[in-house]
């Protein structure tokens, strides 16, 4: 007699289940997730459209999509005048290149910052907003203002749209490791930072990242990006379902690790929708990225660990009160993410999240699961705390516990 596990029927209720979920998000959301994404907004196209057609004495400005190597060389090419000239002309571009100095993106930032902000502020005194319009116009004025604060270090920022952002904690040009936030859904400009549930928040993660690394090892230099520098889905509606979204991430953050400075390890950090976006990039991630852990994940669109086609290490973790286990873990059709990254199966290195409290509490102070997440992020890995009874999550690591 052929078992249930192992024959067609077991595909046929995954195929059902996961149709009754697409039915569940068409009724319950009317594809607002879809309807509420926003195209880019005029000022970095306009911005974009000047720098194509700029120059630099007698020098054509490259392309902004080119190599970051390409960009890097461009860059270095100059003296100090010529690049702060570019960062001053172009702020929404040199402050998003791939390849250009860390500390001149910074200061570029600051410039689109404080012109977004005068911009906003023009909008608030606009009679003819709605109340609603006027509101966001208002939050959005006080989050480019909070992203000015003397000492912040913001790598990108784009206010088109709902808007991207991201932000450094420590001295990136001089870390020897490197590790980056990835989050989830409804991740843009005005949930960037939080100040109610401050660590489920990018910021809010990366500070308690970079706190507890310092912490695992004061003489290691680290720095932490809280990388909120992609489209996100809004809602958990089609787009959270989907890859669509994930794909666009992942190419945006395969351009982020092939443009750090220096010869730092780097360890990617990725909850919720933001392990679908890890997962996409893997197979295209440098080679410098030793670490991809994921928490909370409804999937990596792929059915293994082997089948990413990274040789980074896959970990993995999730809480016993996160929601997100219940989640049909497979793909018909587009919808669904792929296997369960937690399954013995997959294949990941499994990583206790003990502490941790629902799908948003990996980044908690005080929780296994940050803890887990700092001491990879320096490279202790003889000091991670695997799931379950038997330390086998760091076999075969120079410096972990054999199994």
């Amino acid at each position: 007699m052929t078992s249930f596990d192992s024959s067609p029927t077991l595909t046929v209720w995954r195929m059902l289940l996961a149709l009754a979920v697409v039915f569940v998000l068409l009724s319950t959301t009317g594809w607002t997730t879809i309807r509420h994404q926003h195209a880019s907004g005029e000022p970095r196209e306009t911005a974009l459209s000047a720098w194509r057609h700029g120059r630099i004495g007698t020098r054509p400005l490259p392309d902004p999509k080119a190599a970051p190597r390409v960009l890097a060389a461009f860059f270095r090419a100059l003296d100090s005048s010529q690049r702060h000239r570019l960062a001053a002309e172009y702020p929404l571009v040199v402050g998003n290149l791939n390849g250009a100095p860390v500390t001149l993106r910074y200061r570029a930032n600051r410039l689109a910052l404080t012109q977004a902000y005068e911009a906003e502020r023009a909008r608030v005194d606009d009679k003819r907003l709605s109340p609603d319009g006027h509101h966001e116009a208002v939050r959005r004025m006080h989050r480019f203002s909070s992203l000015m604060d003397d000492g912040r270090q913001i790598l990108a920022f784009d206010p088109s749209g709902k808007g991207r952002v991201a932000e450094v904690f420590g001295d990136l040009d001089r870390a020897q490791r490197v590790s980056v936030v990835v989050p989830g859904v409804d991740t843009n400009l005005l949930t960037f930072q939080k100040s109610a549930r401050k660590y489920t928040a990018p910021v809010g993660m990366a500070e308690s990242l970079y706190a507890a690394e310092r912490a695992a090892a004061p003489g290691t230099r680290t720095a932490v990006i809280a990388w909120a520098d992609y489209t996100a889905p809004v809602g958990v509606g089609m787009d959270a379902a989907m890859g669509r979204l994930a794909e666009t991430g992942a190419v945006r953050l395969v351009g982020l690790t092939d443009a750090l400075p220096g010869d730092s390890r780097v360890s990617l950090f990725c909850h919720s929708y933001g392990s679908v976006v890890c997962g996409v990039a893997a197979r295209r991630l440098p080679g410098r990225v030793a670490d991809v852990a994921v928490a909370g994940s409804p999937g990596m669109r792929t059915t293994s660990a082997t089948a990413l086609g990274t040789r980074a290490r896959v970990w993995a973790m999730r809480d016993a009160d996160d929601w997100i286990a219940d989640v049909p873990y497979l793909e018909v059709g587009g919808l669904g993410h792929g296997a369960d990254p937690v399954a013995p199966e997959f294949g990941a290195r499994l990583l206790s999240a003990a502490g941790a409290v629902g799908h948003a509490g990996y980044f908690e102070p005080g929780t296994e699961s940050l803890r887990n997440f700092a001491e990879i992020g320096v490279g202790a890995y003889d000091s991670v705390r695997c799931a379950g009874a038997e330390a086998s999550c760091t076999s075969g690591i120079p410096g972990g516990v054999a199994a």
